[in-house]
């Protein structure tokens, strides 16, 4: 029995970083106090430890000097300051607000004060005003994989829509207003598609089934709460392509929130972001109870931030939630013990 209800901040981020105990204890009290163990250990085979960190969704405006500019500068603040500093940095979509060219050069600008390499993947928000050339002229292909300290690391774009805006006769504005619009309910599924299914196919055949993956993506690799589009159609696929492996971490962006699910090999990740906090769907799902506390009105920025994950030489990750302020003291019930 752990009693929870006099826990000062720092014997509960202790407890929370106990192995084993993380997850149960993130669940009672709200996800954003500490760490929560993603719990992947067992591999066969060992890698050596590192430490990257993930930003993502700050949906930048084209305005000087805009709140989520800031936001995001901050973000990169608290990842340099990390000790000891991480391997490198992966963003997980949605820079853009609509698309602009400025506002991907806004976050590129940004983004270039790490001091760390970052890896880009996009998310709708940055795709749909040209279907992604000035997000790739700026960042590269959104399809990508590397090899790190004994792990096989995947970058795939996930937000990609069967096409609705040629018989509409859209423009290209009318488009992106349309992909803009909350978990953008008019374009149907998003997807990685065929073309990437088949390279992600070739990416991972001569890998043997020891091999360590964690895979980025925008939205989540399983229906979450696919009536927001916190989902990505052709998830099944992936988890099929990918079920050889002995242990697979999935980290993913978009739903602006702390979320957790493990599906076969496959342990998936929501992350937060820099811009706003989302609230969870007010519905029974069956996923892990495992929220964070929501966001205080009274604070800007409360229920944001980036992130950071340790992988230990047994595959087992631990993720750092790192929100912005002084916001992990837990809101724990009267007399409540786990």
């Amino acid at each position: 029995m752990i009693d929870l209800k006099n826990a000062s901040r720092r014997d509960f981020l202790s407890i929370s970083g106990r192995a084993g105990l993380a997850t149960l204890v993130a669940s009672a009290v709200g996800i954003n106090v500490g760490m929560v163990e993603v719990l992947t250990a067992g591999t066969s085979k060992k890698i050596t430890p590192f430490r990257f960190a993930i930003l993502t969704d700050a949906h930048l405006f084209s305005i000087d000097d805009h709140k989520f500019d800031i936001f995001l500068a901050q973000a990169v603040e608290q990842v340099n300051a990390m000790s000891p500093a991480p391997d490198f940095v992966v963003y997980g979509g949605d820079i853009a607000q609509n698309g602009r060219d400025d506002q991907l050069v806004k976050g590129r600008k940004i983004l270039s004060k790490l001091k760390m390499p970052i890896h880009f993947i996009p998310g709708e928000h940055d795709w749909y005003l040209d279907m992604g050339a000035a997000w790739k002229g700026h960042f590269g292909s959104p399809t990508w994989s590397m090899n790190h300290k004994g792990v096989h690391m995947i970058g795939m774009n996930s937000i990609l829509v069967r096409d609705f805006w040629t018989a509409a006769g859209m423009s290209a504005k009318q488009r992106m207003d349309t992909m803009e619009m909350l978990e953008s309910p008019i374009a149907g599924p998003w997807g990685v598609r065929e073309e990437q299914l088949e390279w992600l196919k070739k990416d991972v055949k001569a890998l043997g089934s020891e091999t360590p993956v964690v895979v980025f993506t925008h939205s989540p690799l399983w229906d979450y709460y696919p009536r927001w589009n916190f989902q990505t159609e052709d998830a099944p696929e992936v988890r099929s392509i990918l079920s050889k492996f002995e242990r697979v971490m999935s980290f993913h962006g978009h739903v602006h929130q702390t979320v957790y699910n493990k599906i076969g090999n496959m342990s998936s990740v929501g992350t937060l972001s820099t811009s706003w906090p989302w609230p969870y769907p007010d519905v029974q799902l069956a996923y892990p109870e495992m929220r964070m506390t929501r966001s205080d009105p009274a604070m800007i920025q409360d229920g944001e931030g980036p992130q950071h994950i340790d992988l230990e030489a047994d595959f087992q990750g631990t993720m750092h939630y790192d929100p912005f302020g002084n916001m992990l003291q837990p809101s724990i019930k009267d007399g409540f013990k786990i």
